[in-house]
């Protein structure tokens, strides 16, 4: 795996903690012209641009990343809680962002995913639904650049549904498939677990889990209607 760009150079502690100890081989650079200088042979691998020290620069960074000839991507975007205001106007500079703060849980998913998407580094077991990101691999989940705090049954009832996009499952098949088959517990772990998982998800995301009424619930859109 070539290595990844990262900038600023250095980068911050946190940063780089949160590559060295998801694994990742990475390059610090300046500015554009050490992007050109220290280029591997077969390019970059992506890049993951902090914003946290200069909004500014990162930005500017992300265009020319995005003007050459041979676009670097992805592109992780590192912000803070204070810049998520501004990053609509931005959206077509970077391919996903994650909060300063959570990144050391968060970024091994992230990264990961994004390099899955494009058939770059390591290949994670990986479901990915809209602004939602399971890694199998490590019981993460993220939504729209959020780490969930989840317990385990809440993450294999996510894991789940999301694995069965526009299936409707009863209660008791959702019990008999994530809780097990031995467990005898009523439909109402279910409605419990689902209600946690949605207030978890936020309001902006808790329409991914759908009631179907008299019937049980549905992950995303069902892929087709009569």
């Amino acid at each position: 795996m070539e290595p990844l760009l990262c900038f600023p150079d250095p980068p911050g502690p946190e940063l780089a903690k949160a590559l060295d100890t998801a694994g990742y081989s990475f390059t610090a650079v300046a500015d554009v012209d050490a992007v050109r200088e220290l280029e591997p042979t077969e390019g970059w691998s992506g890049a993951i641009v902090s914003a946290i020290e200069s909004p500014e620069a990162a930005l500017a960074l992300c265009r020319a990343l995005r003007q050459r000839e041979t676009p670097v991507a992805p592109v992780l975007l590192v912000v803070g809680a204070d810049q998520l205001r501004t990053l609509d106007s931005h959206k077509e500079l970077f391919d996903d962002f994650t909060l300063a703060g959570v990144m050391q849980d968060e970024i091994e998913t992230r990264l990961g995913h994004l390099l899955w998407r494009t058939g770059r580094g390591k290949q994670h077991d990986v479901i990915a639904y809209g602004p939602l990101a399971l890694n199998l691999e490590t019981y993460q989940a993220v939504v729209a650049g959020r780490l969930l705090d989840l317990t385990f049954m809440e993450y294999e009832l996510l894991r789940f549904l999301a694995a069965h996009p526009g299936k409707v499952f009863t209660r008791e098949v959702l019990l008999a498939r994530v809780w097990g088959y031995e467990y005898f517990g009523g439909a109402r772990t279910v409605d419990v677990h689902i209600r946690r998982l949605r207030a978890k998800l936020g309001e902006e995301n808790a329409h991914l889990i759908e009631t179907v009424r008299s019937v049980g619930y549905r992950f995303g859109t069902a892929r087709w209607s009569p």
